[in-house]
């Protein structure tokens, strides 16, 4: 009898050593489950062709494509000593050209001939302003005896295309699937009978066997909508058991004091909140008021305000006699925060200084590059309770930080920091204190519930009064050079107008660029990424010579790093050549102007966050996106899009509809690893809603899901240990 390989086997014993390690390697699947979970792109009917006129959005990428031969010829060149074929594949529309070389040339010479169907796989290039494929792997699909072997290797009409790689073409991981296609009838089912009848769901292990060789395409629907329900549904079991956690917490209520700090300060304010920061901070208000933790994420567009909201949270804490603590992902922006609170709070930020209001506090700053003396003195002012706020880096995580009383936890940038560290600074307070989390990065209501599951989230969408609006252009350096002169021009008017300029590159260049990562971007003919130090040099000598230019890179010495903001924000420097250190939180309302090198390196948040630097003030601002990527490509696309809206929710709908969830679930801190395959976080919006609820509804009842063993199952294999402790931790 034939080997039924365990759901969780090594793929070595199933398929041999060469073909597991690439799986392994390659595409991040070790076990037969995995492989069961690496579900097919898209569907190619036998008698269908690709169409190739979409290959114009995939260069670089890896494609498999089900095409006709239209012709072949071989073509000779040095003389005749080399040969080269040229074969031209169509879709009855659109043609793609195929090049072989050398010795290879014969037998596809071969194999092609005029008017066979075939699958061709291979890494999309441009020739000659051309698309092609060059040496591209090829099956064909042909029903003569020859070809009947390769044709039956598919099941059924479909024919299944997996995300594949160089190594491992589509055809050939669909041989594998076969092999490990018999255990699926071993998969123990995560969702619950009821749920799954209720709303009419395949059981999943005919949902495997539809998704990898479906009949008909009512196959496929019945085997996607399946799938999605248990990713959406693990997921948010996952999220649902964290809430219940933290809700079964106690927390001491904070409450501002009538008369007290709070009050003080809002009456010195000399500007109103806008209406969105009053309805946000009512909101968290209630949650501090609670005797269980508040979680609560606040996310806002670029300058919305979000740091006011949080200071008048901390200032509520501080009121009921605890302390705030906020963490901040980098040193450069810990400075900029406690900077700018002490600049807000004024003499209430100097509680028992001399010249400092009684019902002040004391604002203190805890990084870790801080001198001995500074840094006594700072985890003296939070253990005796004198310091009511702090923030710091990472610094205030370690062991030896200590806290008189801590109510609140701030954590700016929740991207940047990992569970584990949000959860060692909420551990120093005596019960748990209540969690604020920040986010500049606008998250679509979906993603938010996907992502951050286990928070409640507020929104500040209303820019404050005076800002001013920030135009967005593509420059296109390769095609149009003299675009890229104009650029430098344009810097060179607003310092001659009084303002100041960011030029922003991907690269520090100091020789301590990581190699690997330098070869990796050093591909074939793409040039390594452009470096704030050449840059700066460029400049200085060429286009912006005469004017004050200073570099900002996270591998300066902190005290010099932070004398360069220190002078920029004075208005001295007039130039800033700097890496993404200033991507967030960084306020310097008079820089008016933003040159983003090699923009198509970076995300189309990133790029919205970096532009949110100028327009800070009553002066417009404008932001240039320099790339040289072909007009036709898909980063250039990215680059038009965020030139066309400054409305974060819809650039971040955009990214993720580009780059797919994983990206954003990989670096989510909801516990969870990238774990959508099936699931987009856009498009099963009504799914994950769904899920919500019945997640919710399924813990409320069994906390520890006792009477669910396969949705145990699956959820352990989701969190591994490390993440499990941590979701139980709360």
């Amino acid at each position: 009898m034939e080997h039924v390989p365990a759901l969780d086997e090594d793929l070595k014993k199933t398929l041999g050593p060469a073909t597991a390690k690439v799986l392994a390697e390659q595409l991040g699947l070790h076990t037969a489950l995995d492989l069961l979970h690496h579900y097919p792109r898209r569907y190619a009917e036998r008698g269908e062709l690709t169409s190739l006129a979409e290959l114009a959005d995939q260069l670089d990428e890896h494609v498999t494509v089900v095409a006709q031969v239209a012709d072949a010829r071989i073509l000779t060149f040095n003389g005749g000593r080399g040969k080269r074929l040229e074969v031209t594949i169509t879709d009855g529309n659109g043609r793609l050209q195929l090049v072989f070389f050398g010795a290879g040339v014969h037998k596809p010479h071969k194999d092609l001939l005029p008017g066979t169907r075939a699958m061709f796989a291979g890494k999309v290039g441009m020739f000659n302003r051309k698309l092609q494929l060059s040496h591209p792997a090829y099956e064909p699909l042909g029903a003569d005896a020859s070809d009947r072997d390769a044709a039956t290797a598919f099941a059924g009409r479909l024919i299944p295309i997996y995300p594949a790689c160089a190594k491992l073409e589509s055809w050939k991981i669909a041989k594998c699937v076969d092999a490990v296609l018999p255990s699926a009838q071993e998969a123990v089912d995560p969702l619950p009978p009821a749920l799954r009848e209720g709303r009419g769901l395949v059981p999943l292990t005919e949902a495997l066997l539809k998704i990898h060789r479906p009949g008909t395409k009512a196959d496929i629907e019945d085997a996607r909508q399946r799938l999605k329900w248990d990713e959406a549904f693990v997921l948010q079991v996952a999220l649902a058991r964290r809430r219940h956690a933290d809700s079964q917490l106690p927390a001491v209520p904070r409450r501002p004091t009538p008369g007290g700090l709070l009050d003080a300060f809002d009456a010195k304010l000399p500007f109103t909140l806008t209406e969105g920061q009053q309805t946000v901070s009512k909101e968290i208000f209630d949650d501090l008021a609670t005797e269980h933790p508040m979680h609560r994420l606040l996310q806002g567009e670029v300058g919305s305000g979000k740091t006011m909201v949080a200071l008048r949270a901390m200032l509520a804490v501080v009121d009921s006699g605890g302390q705030a603590a906020m963490l901040a992902p980098t040193e450069v922006l810990a400075q900029q925060h406690h900077r700018s609170i002490t600049e807000m709070m004024g003499e209430l930020a100097e509680g028992g200084m001399l010249g400092g209001s009684d019902q002040g506090t004391k604002v203190v700053l805890l990084t870790g590059s801080m001198g001995m003396p500074a840094r006594r003195q700072a985890l003296l002012d939070l253990v005796t309770g004198e310091a009511g706020i702090v923030i710091g880096t990472h610094a205030l995580i370690e062991d030896k930080v200590q806290f008189h009383d801590l109510g609140l936890v701030v954590v700016d940038e929740q991207h940047r920091f990992g569970v584990e560290q949000r959860d060692a600074l909420r551990s120093k307070g005596k019960q748990p204190p209540h969690l604020l989390v920040m986010t500049a990065t606008p998250i679509p209501r979906t993603v938010a519930m996907t992502v951050f599951g286990d928070l409640e989230t507020s929104v500040l969408d209303q820019l404050p009064a005076g800002r001013s609006p920030i135009a967005t252009h593509v420059v296109p350096a390769k095609d149009k050079p003299h675009f890229l002169a104009r650029a430098w021009e344009r810097v060179r008017e607003e310092v001659e107008k009084g303002h100041q300029a960011y030029v922003v590159c991907p690269r520090i260049g100091d020789g301590e660029d990581d190699p690997k990562k330098k070869a990796a971007e050093d591909d074939g003919d793409k040039r390594p990424p452009l470096a704030v130090l050449e840059i700066a040099q460029q400049l200085t000598r060429g286009a912006l010579a005469g004017l004050s230019v200073e570099v900002l890179h996270g591998r300066m010495d902190p005290a010099d790093k932070d004398d360069v903001m220190r002078r920029f924000a004075a208005g001295e420097v007039k130039v800033l050549v700097a890496t993404t250190v200033i991507e967030v939180g960084v306020n310097v309302p008079n820089s008016t102007v933003m040159v983003i090198m090699d923009a198509d390196r970076f995300g189309v948040s990133q790029l919205h966050q970096l532009r949110g630097r100028v327009g800070r003030g009553s002066a417009p601002g404008l932001c240039l996106l320099v790339s040289e990527m072909h007009e036709a490509s898909p980063a250039r696309a990215r680059l038009a899009a965020v030139a066309a809206t400054l409305d974060g929710f819809e650039l971040s709908r955009i990214d993720l509809e580009q780059r797919r969830e994983g990206d954003v679930l990989g670096q989510a801190q909801s516990g969870v690893r990238s774990s959508l395959r099936m699931l987009a976080v856009i498009e099963d919006e009504e799914v994950i809603a769904q899920a919500r609820e019945e997640a919710t509804r399924v813990v409320a009842e069994d906390p520890e899901l006792e009477r669910l063993p396969g949705l145990k199952l699956a959820l352990e294999a989701l969190l591994d240990t490390e993440r499990e402790q941590y979701l139980e931790k709360g």
